[in-house]
């Protein structure tokens, strides 16, 4: 039987609130990506305390990538193996040109395997390095750090660049053990959602 726990949108709200003063001191993010779909609502949230007076509200964008595969009557779902990018940037358009030589931050509800996060990465690594190349900006230099709202204390089958670690460009507003967390936005009850959360913390 798999521990289940039950996280609110207080306590997202929360995570991100008590996590946006370093991430502002420390990642001073130009613009946020979001990973679809966990990583929309927390970059939503972020935006609000990461907002300085008398500066512009920090850009979102999204890219969509899916790890989990259904295991059919399975109620919880397990990881899988291969990353399938289901929404990316344009590379031929402005949303690649605007990452080059900015501070973007990466954000995601969970580090479970590390898997997405280290396509993510990568992937988002080499398209810059392309289109920085494409534009004669390569003296620029793009800086990746990333936000998770939940870190699972387990063995992980990804990895992040040493560089991204060695510099705490890396932050998890809370370390849980290796268990299924389950998010409002997954609920199809937001009521019984929160019980079980009320009951689970009492």
């Amino acid at each position: 039987m798999v521990e289940k726990i039950y996280v609110t949108y207080n306590q997202v709200h929360k995570h991100c609130q008590n996590s946006a003063e370093r991430i502002l001191n420390d990642f001073n993010p130009d613009l946020m990506i979001a990973i679809g779909g966990g990583g929309y609502v927390p970059a939503r949230i972020l935006r609000s305390f990461l907002k300085r007076p008398g500066s512009r509200n920090i850009p979102i964008q999204a890219i969509g990538l899916s790890l989990y595969e259904s295991l059919g009557t399975d109620e919880v779902e397990e990881p899988g193996t291969k990353v399938t990018r289901t929404q990316w940037l344009d590379l031929s358009s402005l949303e690649m040109a605007n990452l080059i030589g900015k501070n973007v931050l990466i954000v995601d509800e969970v580090d479970d395997t590390r898997t997405t996060l280290e396509y993510a990465v990568r992937e988002l690594q080499k398209d810059v390095e392309e289109a920085s190349q494409k534009l004669e900006r390569t003296g620029e230099k793009t800086n990746f750090s990333i936000f998770v709202l939940h870190n699972k204390d387990k063995t992980k089958k990804g990895h992040l660049p040493q560089e991204m670690l060695d510099s705490g460009n890396y932050l998890a507003a809370q370390t849980v053990g290796d268990v299924w967390i389950c998010y409002p936005w997954e609920a199809t009850d937001i009521d019984e959602h929160d019980k079980l959360s009320a009951a689970q913390s009492s």
